[in-house]
């Protein structure tokens, strides 16, 4: 669940349920030390079973691989979390052990490795320590060694120390496994792209295969027609049942005219079989259609629909945007909502950035009540009927998406600012009024020179370390503007 929904949004849309995120545990310490000092295991293991019962209350699926005490037992642990397909695998050093017995979990696992070092408590009580008891304290002594092997062998190294009820190490550690659930939707995900590129962007063509290559999950090819069989076979009432939620979801300008409500709800009812039909995780869409015809009708019907099952955590983008339409799956997942988003208009006298975009919104990260407008003609788009009109909860916020290289390479990229009070536009789409904390025109520059594409996503609160980290996780390079020297 996304932890942005108002109450209201969560009483009449459903959230869709996603795969629980799998973490691989594995807790160890030198067996050598088990005939020496008696107790120490017994009070290890207690820590381990803490730590799992962590990893629990974040709703975590746990493949706990037990207590490893030697390179042997370390070996059966890696083949057990390998056969598991974890999306990370968390190492709880409990005490000193050595690198051999890390090396193969990391080299087996097929999954990210998190070490983590949480000593019992926040210091040692120095006059009622033995050796026993300071051994449960020494964590963190094989990191330096573990990160040092890890690094010859060419391993990713991740660490968090700290002590069992360390709320800043459990705030690091929550950070990895919300990098973990990215991971695990993106490699898990299916993902529709319907219709066609709209012509000429070029920076939106994206290559399907790098998708799936670099993020792994699934890009399913859609026909137009795929959603007209499924508007098709929708009956008025379920029709009169979609325009129902919609009156409550939203409030309706004037404009609105009742045909146009109706045929957006009916193609809204067709879009939730089309996601349910095919698996969808996400969906990017765009088809310019001709003269009125079946196809301009549905493209022109989508906003309503996809902003429905955008809130719902399902997102959706317009324009045939895959990657921000992935861009937006990424912020969702890790509760920041997430809204299809473009460059507006910049405001220097109140040094705000000004973005949002016509079409599919997050409506669960909305201000107050989105608006329905009715539209005459959608700009640079054929076709009318209904677009949703709202600001973006004020406070911090972070700008999103997902760059491209020249050897195909994707990148994250990301700004913070906040999202100010301020006049804004009254046109049937999602505009923000953005502060970065420098001048607009030296963001805007910054931004563009980072090599974002023209769409990204806005979500709420400052997430540049989440996504820092779920890039970790993926493979892929993290760039961030956080002021006017980044160009």
């Amino acid at each position: 669940m996304t932890d942005v929904s108002p109450a209201a949004l969560d009483d009449v849309l459903s959230r869709t349920a996603r795969r629980r995120t799998r973490v691989g545990l594995v807790s160890g310490g030198l067996g050598a030390y088990w005939p020496q000092f008696p107790g120490l295991l017994d009070r290890l293991r207690e820590s381990a079973r803490f730590v799992a019962g962590r990893f629990e209350e974040m709703g975590c699926e746990v493949v706990d691989a037990g207590f490893i005490s030697d390179p042997q037992e370390a070996a059966k642990a890696a083949e057990r979390l390998r056969a598991a397909d974890c999306d990370i695998v968390v190492t709880f050093l409990t005490t000193y052990l050595t690198a051999s017995m890390v090396l193969p979990i990391a080299q087996r696992a097929h999954a990210p490795v998190l070490a983590i070092d949480l000593q019992p408590t926040e210091a040692m009580d120095h006059p009622d320590t033995d050796t026993g008891k300071w051994l449960a304290y020494c964590g963190q002594c094989p990191l330096p060694e573990i990160a040092n092997v890890f690094r010859r062998s060419g391993i990713p190294f991740r660490s968090v120390s700290g002590h069992l009820r360390d709320e800043n190490a459990w705030q690091r550690i929550r950070r990895w496994i919300r990098a973990a659930r990215v991971r695990g939707a993106m490699r898990h995900g299916r993902h529709g792209l319907m219709g066609h590129l709209y012509p000429g962007m070029l920076d939106v063509s994206t290559d399907m295969t790098l998708v799936s290559t670099q993020f792994g999950g699934h890009v399913e090819v859609l026909e137009f027609d795929d959603l007209r069989v499924r508007v098709a076979a929708v009956t008025d009432e379920a029709t009169a049942e979609r325009v129902a939620l919609a009156r409550t979801v939203f409030t309706l300008d004037g404009s609105v005219d009742e045909d146009d409500l109706a045929w957006a709800a009916r193609v809204s009812v067709g879009l939730d079989r089309l996601v349910e039909d095919f698996g969808l995780d996400s969906l990017a869409y765009y088809h310019r259609g001709l003269e009125g015809e079946i196809h301009e009708r549905l493209g022109a019907g989508m906003i309503l629909g996809a902003s429905l099952l955008t809130a719902r955590g399902i997102p959706m983008a317009g324009e045939y945007e895959l990657r921000t339409s992935l861009a937006m799956l990424i912020a969702d997942t890790i509760g920041a909502g997430g809204s299809f988003t473009e460059l507006q208009a910049l405001n220097f006298r109140d040094r705000v950035v000004e973005m949002g975009h016509d079409g599919p919104a997050h409506l669960a990260i909305s201000a107050k009540d989105p608006l329905l407008r009715g539209l005459g003609v959608y700009h640079g788009k054929r076709g009318w009927g209904v677009s949703v009109e709202f600001d973006v909860r004020h406070g911090p916020v972070t700008t999103f998406g997902i760059g491209q290289e020249a050897d195909g390479t994707f990148t994250f990229i990301a700004s913070e600012g906040e999202v100010v009070p301020g006049p804004l536009l009254e046109i049937g789409n999602t505009t923000s009024r953005v502060d970065f904390g420098f001048d607009p025109g030296e963001w805007t520059d910054a931004w563009s020179a980072t090599g974002i594409g023209h769409h990204w996503t806005l979500c709420t609160g400052h997430r540049a370390k989440d996504l820092r980290a779920a890039a970790d996780l993926l493979g892929v390079p993290f760039r961030t503007v956080d002021g006017p020297n980044d160009l």
